[in-house]
């Protein structure tokens, strides 16, 4: 079968994301199937997608949804609605049936599928699409397999699919149409090292997508897709594990991987503030790690504890003095708006902020509630949402001592003369700045011109 697989992405902010998912999509069908790939920021956007559905005429067209909204309480706001308007403009071009995916879906996907008038939902990982191809090239039901449905199908009909084994098998291609553009704009790809999530942050969605169980993916073969990366002409790596140090000994044997495969080019991930063995950052540092990303959340023990986080305050410092002092540039990201935050643990994660030394801080304000996470079921027993919310449309956790605009208020007050901090995603001004730094050649996240 001729299979067309979409990201209809246009969130640049900081700055562009890599369509990960859609390589390990190609990897799991090619042996089996043709397949392209088509990406909404390639230059002409939609139109330059719809050329590619005429021009590859498939028998089917898979549409990744990545995000589903901006999980911003000050700036809310939905992508779908521009998924729905890429779904109708495809129905006047082609014939071929629309299955949609990714992790924005699987957290809506009934919703979501009836949203954007698709005629399957693909939820779990990716790769199940290759069981879904191969059925539906047999005339045969698809909608009995574990994580599909339709609109046809009856309500509860979905059977939740296991998390998959084995999933290195990714498919990038330096010359498809769509890498170019990531190349000019930060020069920034990325790459996974496992799946799963064995923390239990009560507003992730992590643990539902990827499962909690952690699947290691080989190093070497981690190394060799980033030397692959590397020599397409990647100028910065980005790991986008939802935490890297989750297992040390396997990211310290990625490191070692990446040293044996002569990664030159820097790179970075997102790093839980945690305490790491004697030499961890030096380590990811000799084997060229540039950044780390700290999912710091809250400065305050009282929230760290609320929201479940394995570490302190104290930990955080640790961790952060330990990346420094390996020559890691280190940044912190912030979620504030924790079901019991107040003036006062707000204040207390603000100044313990703002004793970091040589960092970049990022504030945003609001819990976005969705489906299976701890924090709806907090906000189901203090009365806040019903059982049966519809939560396709943004809803935030009302903290109970403190409002999101107080919040707000209270941080953009702390955060005058202060550049390291940026509230948000800095909004236009900050995506503006980027866009010309890469436009004179600068690559990566760019972060770092903001430590102070």
């Amino acid at each position: 079968m001729k299979v067309l697989l979409i990201s209809p992405n246009t969130e640049t902010r900081p700055y562009p994301v890599y369509p990960l998912g859609l390589d390990y999509v190609a990897g799991a069908v090619k042996d089996r199937h043709q397949v392209w790939i088509a990406d909404i920021n390639e230059p002409g956007g939609a139109d330059t997608v719809l050329a590619r559905v005429v021009q590859t005429d498939p028998d089917i067209i898979g549409i990744s949804i990545r995000n589903v909204d901006t999980t911003d309480a000050v700036n809310p706001g939905t992508y779908l609605w521009q998924s729905r308007e890429l779904v109708d403009r495809i129905r006047k071009i082609s014939r071929a049936p629309i299955i949609i995916g990714g992790s924005g879906l699987n957290m809506f996907p009934r919703a979501i599928l009836t949203h954007l008038g698709a005629d399957y939902a693909l939820t779990g990982e990716g790769e199940r699409l290759a069981a879904f191809l191969d059925r539906l090239s047999q005339n045969k039901p698809v909608t009995d397999l574990p994580g599909v449905i339709s609109p046809n199908s009856p309500a509860g009909a979905l059977t939740p699919p296991r998390p998959l084994d084995n999933l290195t098998k990714r498919s990038f291609l330096a010359d498809r149409p769509h890498v170019d553009y990531y190349l000019r704009h930060g020069g920034m790809l990325n790459l996974q090292t496992k799946r799963g999530c064995c923390f239990q942050c009560i507003y992730c969605t992590y643990p539902d997508i990827e499962g909690r169980r952690m699947r290691l993916f080989d190093p070497a073969e981690v190394a060799r897709q980033a030397r692959q990366l590397q020599d397409a002409g990647a100028a910065f790596l980005f790991i986008t594990d939802s935490a890297f140090n989750a297992d040390p000994d396997h990211s310290l044997a990625v490191a070692r991987a990446f040293e044996r495969a002569q990664i030159t080019i820097p790179w970075g991930a997102y790093i839980a503030p945690a305490r790491m063995p004697a030499g961890y950052f030096a380590a990811l540092a000799k084997a060229g790690m540039t950044h780390a990303e700290f999912g710091t959340d809250a400065f305050c023990d009282s929230i760290l504890s609320q929201y479940r986080k394995p570490f302190t305050c104290t930990d955080i410092f640790a961790a952060h003095q330990a990346a420094l002092d390996a020559g890691i540039h280190a940044a912190h990201f912030f979620l504030l708006g924790a079901p019991d935050e107040s003036e006062n643990t707000l204040e207390i994660t603000l100044d313990n902020a703002a004793a970091l030394e040589k960092t970049a801080c990022f504030f945003f304000t609001g819990i976005r509630i969705y489906p299976g996470t701890r924090v709806r079921r907090i906000a189901v027993e203090r009365g806040l949402i019903q059982t049966d919310a519809d939560l396709l449309e943004p809803v935030f956790y009302p903290p109970a001592h403190i409002s999101a605009e107080q919040i707000q208020a209270r941080v953009l007050e702390k955060a005058q003369n202060r550049i390291n901090w940026i509230v948000g995603s800095g909004g236009d001004k900050s995506a503006q700045i980027i866009s010309r730094l890469h436009a004179r050649g600068h690559t990566g996240p760019l972060w770092e011109y903001l430590i102070r």
